[in-house]
């Protein structure tokens, strides 16, 4: 695995394939730091996807999501000009009440009673827009340091363009519940944990959380995150692929092709004769359901660096 190249832009032509990229799903992420006193890590928050997603399945990923089109709308209504930018971190912030019930950058009655309503209300297709001016709230979006930025450089049926961003949340009293939608899991734990966990195989990262937690892993505190972010302002990230990783995803590309064209001209039951007894039985043919491609290549991806060191 070759270092990864940063960039303004998302990448123009497929790594693998020449082909022009198709233009990328605007996604936006938040890494929620609650610094533990007397300890030399802060703690992170972090989610674990349902098995059924299609993206991430089962991995454990920071808050986040698409940024919607009400996310824009809501920003441009702000009177904020640069509408990506501030549309990615008004869908951080409604992510993180979606997916956490933690309201971050948010001005007023934060009783936890309100925040449920909030997300409740979210569920059901409330746009943030009009929650903010129901309970009377206020998006602190300056508070939304920026961190990270990710698109692959390989053409999936979903490419994220994704923004990271970090925020200090050292209200100890609040209490994050899994949204059971998305998400079946969630917990806090400093960043060098995760990585131990995920290397002794007790959770499931993919490559842009593990590089952003090795990342995150030097820093003792919030505020040394935000001076190193200083220092290194967020840039896009597409990693480099190898010759020896394209061959590895072509030939996965491959099986999966062939694999699916099985599945698709197999009968999903077929009648067979047993021929002990002349007896007709029904037997049932597997079904195809081959991984996300996208998480073969972050695996990949994951080998290449692991055979590396």
């Amino acid at each position: 695995m070759n270092k990864p190249k940063t960039d303004t832009q998302a990448p123009a032509m497929d790594a693998i394939t020449g082909k022009p990229m198709p233009k990328p799903i605007p996604a936006s992420t938040l890494v929620i730091f609650r610094d533990q006193p007397g300890q030399k890590a802060p703690d992170l928050l972090m989610v674990e996807r349902s098995a059924k997603m299609v993206f991430a399945a089962g991995a454990a990923v920071f808050p986040g999501g698409r940024i919607d089109d009400a996310d824009f709308e809501f920003a441009k209504a702000l009177g904020h000009t640069d509408f990506d930018e501030y549309g990615a971190r008004i869908a951080a912030v409604r992510e993180s009440i979606e997916e956490t019930g933690i309201a971050v950058a948010v001005e007023g009655n934060l009783d936890p009673k309100r925040v449920l309503e909030a997300r409740d209300a979210l569920h059901a297709g409330t746009v943030l827009a009009d929650i903010c001016n129901q309970f009377d709230w206020q998006l602190e979006l300056e508070k939304l340091i920026p961190f990270s930025r990710w698109c692959p450089p390989f053409a999936e049926k979903r490419v994220f363009d994704t923004r990271f961003y970090m925020i200090s949340h050292d209200d100890h009293q609040a209490e994050a519940t899994v949204d059971e939608t998305e998400n079946y899991n969630l917990f806090w734990s400093n960043a060098q944990s995760v990585l131990d966990r995920a290397e002794a195989g007790e959770v499931k990262i993919i490559f842009p959380t593990k590089r952003n937690l090795e990342r995150l892993a030097q820093f003792g505190s919030f505020d040394e995150a935000v001076a190193h972010v200083k220092e290194h302002p967020s840039v896009m990230v597409s990693p480099n692929i190898e010759n020896g990783a394209r061959k590895s995803i072509c030939a996965s590309r491959k099986a999966l092709a062939i694999r699916s064209l099985r599945s698709r001209w197999t009968p999903s039951s077929a009648v067979s004769r047993n021929s002990r007894n002349g007896v007709r039985q029904r037997r049932t043919s597997p079904r195809c359901n081959p991984f996300s491609i996208a998480a073969i290549l972050w695996f990949t991806f994951s080998l290449s660096k692991t055979r590396r060191t």
